[in-house]
């Protein structure tokens, strides 16, 4: 049973009858996924899969959505633990539906991101002040170099 809030794609088990539901093949080649991404996806809490009596894997019919929802959440940086969260906000197709979570976790994940590029700004900065420095020291070498060679 899902967590209050969760979202869960539904699958066999769950009503929809033996042999009924995706399998990970099909459902791969529908979303464009890998198996293993799909796994994956699974073993995160982000996806449901029920068994069928030989052990394959069946996915509802909403699971091609999800798959595409986690995805799209993924290509933004956003992390599996902050896509659980956010699934429950998702509505049929892109985007998400306002709520206090999804504020919450997308105004979280852009502070981080602002956090992230003021770190990598300061290290940019860094490697360009030993960049000049290497410059001029190689230009001082040279003219060291060139006197040198004129003086021998």
């Amino acid at each position: 049973m899902a967590r209050s809030g969760e979202r869960v794609v539904r699958a066999a088990g769950d009503g929809l009858g033996t042999g009924d539901g995706l399998r990970i093949g099909e459902l791969a080649e529908r979303t464009g996924a890998s198996a293993r991404s799909l796994r994956y996806y699974e073993q995160q809490g982000l996806l449901r899969a029920d068994r069928d009596a030989n052990g394959y894997r069946r996915y509802g019919p909403d699971a091609p959505e999800t798959v595409g929802q986690i995805r799209e959440l993924l290509a933004t940086g956003l992390s599996t633990d902050a896509i659980r969260e956010l699934l429950p906000c998702a509505q049929g197709g892109p985007g998400l539906v306002f709520c206090d979570r999804s504020c919450g976790v997308v105004e979280r994940q852009m502070a981080q991101l602002d956090a992230e590029i003021a770190e990598l700004a300061r290290k940019r900065e860094a490697l360009a002040t030993y960049a000049h420095v290497m410059r001029q020291r190689r230009d001082q070498d040279r003219a060291l170099a060139s006197m040198a060679l004129r003086s021998a």
